[in-house]
């Protein structure tokens, strides 16, 4: 099985991205309360992706994720907003630092002004060294996970 092992922490003010990023749309497939994953579609600038997650246990859950044509995942999407359904836009700068590479995301639309940094770990217990310009933690935070970003989206929460 495939597994994610993922921290997130809220990035601080003071941090400012270099380059251009990655710009970011993503979709979920619509699912019955309680389901014990999310379907995901992203498309990342000239790629894009299905991927199903499972539940948390901790920072750890089941990740499936395939390369789609674009042209699929465009009109996934499409079918998506027909449906009434909300999209996570972001850009995402990948941030070498100590041996890791960070993903920061600064999030647009209904879900600007967040910015979280996540860092991706082959095991529960392994040990990074936490940037600067890293804050809060926030891995067991379920607002924090993007899927429920959808529903539940940043500007909600002041």
């Amino acid at each position: 099985m495939a597994l994610e092992i993922e921290r997130k922490f809220l990035v601080k003010e003071s941090w400012e991205p270099e380059g251009e990023g990655h710009l970011i749309c993503q979709g979920y497939l619509p699912q019955q309360e309680g389901a014990p994953f999310t379907v995901r579609v992203r498309r990342s600038d000239e790629r894009a992706y299905l991927c199903i997650k499972g539940r948390n246990n901790g920072v750890t859950r089941a990740e499936f994720e395939y390369p789609i044509p674009l042209t699929d995942a465009d009109e996934l999407l499409t079918l998506l907003e027909k449906h009434g359904e909300s999209f996570i836009h972001k850009r995402r700068y990948i941030v070498p630092y100590e041996g890791h590479n960070w993903e920061v995301d600064i999030f647009a639309g209904q879900n600007e002004g967040l910015r979280v940094a996540e860092i991706e770990l082959s095991s529960e217990a392994e040990t990074f060294k936490k940037p600067d310009w890293a804050g809060e933690e926030v891995s067991g935070d379920p607002r924090y996970y993007n899927a429920n970003l959808i529903n539940n989206p940043y500007c909600r929460w002041k």
